[in-house]
C-alpha cells in the first residue's frame, strides 16, 4: 500500500502536464489498493498530499471493484494503463492482465516494486521468455520494465536514520527483509556505524526476549 497511490499521483501529474493524454484509460485493478485510496482523502492530514492531489489521484482512474468489472478490462480495445496486484505476480487480477496482455510486443509490463527471488515478478524480470500462469507457458514478448524508484520500501540509508532516531539502543536488531546479501550489508552498517548488536536470524530460528 502507497504504491498505488504514488503511481496514480505521477499519473495525474503527467496527464494535468501534457505528458499523457486526458482520454487515455487509467484502471485501479486492486480491491486493497482502491480501499486504501479511499483513505487519503478521508485522513489528508496524515500524508503530504493536498485534498485537490487525492482527488485527482482518485479520479484519474476507474475503480474496478468487481471481478466482472476487472474482466471487462479486456474487452476495451486501444491503449490503456493497468494497475494490478499482486505486485510481485505472486497472485490476484495481475495474472489474468498477464495472461491478456504478455503475449504482444505492443505491450509494456512495468515492474513498479522489489521483486523477491522465486517469484513471477522476479522472473519477469530477469528475462524470462515464457511465464507459467494457470498451469499454461505464457509467452512474453511484451516490453518489460522494472521501475526501482517506486518501492514503497525504505532504503538501507533511509532505516539507518529511523534507527538513530529511537530514543534508545535496543538490545539486538533482527535484520528479517530482504535478499541475503542486501540484510547482511545492512547487518554490517549496524554493527559497525552503531555500534549495535545486529544478526540475520536463520529461517525457522527462535529467540527468548
Amino acid at each position: 500500500m502507497g504504491r498505488a497511490q504514488e503511481i496514480l499521483h505521477a499519473i495525474a501529474l503527467l496527464k494535468a502536464n501534457g505528458v499523457l493524454p486526458h482520454s487515455l484509460p487509467v484502471y485501479l485493478d486492486s480491491p486493497m489498493a482502491i480501499h486504501t485510496t479511499d483513505l487519503y482523502e478521508r485522513h489528508i492530514g496524515e500524508h503530504r498530499l493536498s485534498a485537490a492531489q487525492c482527488r485527482d489521484m482518485e479520479h484519474v482512474a476507474k475503480m474496478t471493484r468487481s471481478a466482472d468489472e476487472s474482466k471487462a478490462i479486456a474487452q476495451q480495445h486501444g491503449p490503456k494503463i493497468v494497475l494490478a496486484a499482486a505486485g510481485m505476480a505472486t497472485g490476484g487480477r495481475v495474472l489474468h492482465h498477464l495472461v491478456q496482455y504478455l503475449g504482444h510486443h505492443r505491450n509494456m509490463v512495468v515492474l513498479t516494486g522489489y521483486q523477491a527471488p522465486g517469484t513471477r515478478g522476479a522472473s519477469l524480470s530477469d528475462g524470462a521468455t515464457k511465464l507459467r500462469i494457470h498451469g499454461q507457458d505464457v509467452p512474453v514478448r511484451a516490453e518489460v520494465v522494472q521501475m526501482k524508484s517506486a518501492s514503497a520500501h525504505a532504503d538501507a540509508s533511509q532505516l539507518m536514520d529511523w534507527l538513530r532516531a529511537l530514543p534508545a539502543a535496543p538490545h539486538r536488531v533482527f535484520v528479517t527483509h530482504g535478499d541475503m546479501g542486501a540484510s547482511d550489508a545492512l547487518r554490517h552498517r549496524i554493527e559497525t556505524e552503531l555500534r549495535w548488536q545486529a544478526m540475520v536470524p536463520e529461517h525457522g530460528s527462535t529467540w527468548a526476549a
